[in-house]
């Protein structure tokens, strides 16, 4: 997939405006209409229409300037997303669409084409620990599926479709306007050109019934939380044998008691006793996966940051894992007997000036990480 700011042929600051003039402009060069049996032309048509539906969109032109195309296949953003052909009816009916689009050739589709079928949305929510090892879970979804007793039809069982006497088949109704005709919808069969006789009992004539539907989610290890993952064709059936939707499975991940993510990196506080961080020595921290040796030396402050590469979460598309940020801190004791305080105090005297050195070294950039 090509860059959608580049397939529209505008700049990343590009304002509304002129991703709508972009889109229009492309739109109608590439529209199937004016590209008969053009595959090419007709996919074309379909990317800047997803293109444009994304950077019109506030949060969803964020997410993908943060994450690109990843974002809605694990569907950061991953969203709700309509059909192209009802973009560009959308779009084209709110500036020059309309008559003019019919005049043209380029308004949109009779309503006997195949449409695809509406995408869903379904929120789960998975603890810290299952985002990052990955988890399966089934949800339950309700959703429109082809009605199994009339095949999508929308007849009774046996009968079929009539030519509609309204329109004579055609679909449309002519208006004569002075010089020239304005075509119409049929109201009756609402352009298919064909009626039902009689309908079918399950689905009134629709198609599709609403049904209530398992489905296995597999949700794969270093998602976050805001993430969403695409099901292809789980969505709702299509109509007139177009394609069925999809699910979007957007993820709520809990807090956890100790870690914090940043990205792909872990960060944790590490509570050390202040003779430790004097001393130095080998100590064990947690990690996601367990626990994980860190090693101190002899007068290590309190607040200073080890990485420890490779314990981070692991990255959705597979190429490594983050890091673990460790910040360690002085476990201060806090009921000390009377001896230990005439200890303390004597070895703080005997530091003299040197007791308050090196306070306040710690880089505010890490300490943002913390907050």
């Amino acid at each position: 997939m090509s860059d959608y700011y580049e397939l529209l042929g505008v700049s990343r600051e590009a304002p509304e405006a002129e991703i709508k003039k972009a889109y229009r402009q492309l739109a109608v060069k590439y529209h199937p209409d004016k590209n008969p049996g053009n595959k090419e032309a007709e996919e074309k048509f379909k990317e800047v229409s997803h293109a444009y539906e994304i950077l019109m969109d506030p949060e969803k032109r964020v997410q993908y300037d943060r994450f690109g195309e990843k974002a809605f296949q694990y569907g950061h953003g991953g969203f709700h997303f309509h059909d192209p052909y009802d973009i560009f009816s959308e779009v084209f009916a709110n500036g020059f669409g309309g008559i003019f689009g019919d005049m043209f050739g380029f308004g949109g589709r009779s309503a006997s084409a195949p449409r695809r079928g509406r995408d869903l949305e379904y929120d789960v929510k998975i603890s810290f620990e299952e985002a990052v090892n990955g988890v399966s879970r089934e949800i339950k979804v309700r959703r429109l599926e082809i009605c199994s007793d009339c095949g999508g039809t929308g007849a009774k069982p046996g009968s079929g479709k009539t030519t509609c006497q309204t329109c004579g088949g055609s679909g449309q109704i002519r208006q004569s306007g002075g010089f020239f005709s304005i075509a119409r919808t049929c109201d009756r069969c609402r352009g298919t050109g064909k009626v039902i006789k009689d309908r079918c009992a399950s689905c009134s004539g629709d198609g599709r019934v609403e049904v209530s539907k398992k489905i296995k989610v597999d949700i794969p290890a270093g998602v976050d939380n805001g993430m969403r993952l695409r099901l292809e064709s789980e969505g709702e059936a299509g109509i007139n044998g177009g394609p069925a939707g999809d699910l979007y499975v957007a993820m709520h991940v809990e807090e956890h008691d100790l870690f914090k993510r940043h990205n792909y990196d872990v960060l944790v506080t590490l509570p050390v006793a202040f003779t430790r961080l004097v001393f130095g020595g080998t100590i064990e921290v947690d990690t996601v996966y367990g626990k994980a040796p860190l090693t101190l030396s002899a007068g290590t402050e309190s607040g200073h940051v080890f990485t420890l590469k490779g314990q981070g979460v692991k990255r959705v598309d597979g190429r490594g894992k983050g890091d673990l940020i460790v910040r360690v801190e002085a476990d201060v004791p806090k009921d000390l007997s009377a001896a230990q305080k005439k200890l303390l105090k004597e070895f703080e005297e005997s530091l003299g000036e040197k007791s308050t050195a090196g306070a306040g070294n710690i880089a505010g950039k890490v300490r943002k990480l913390f907050k």
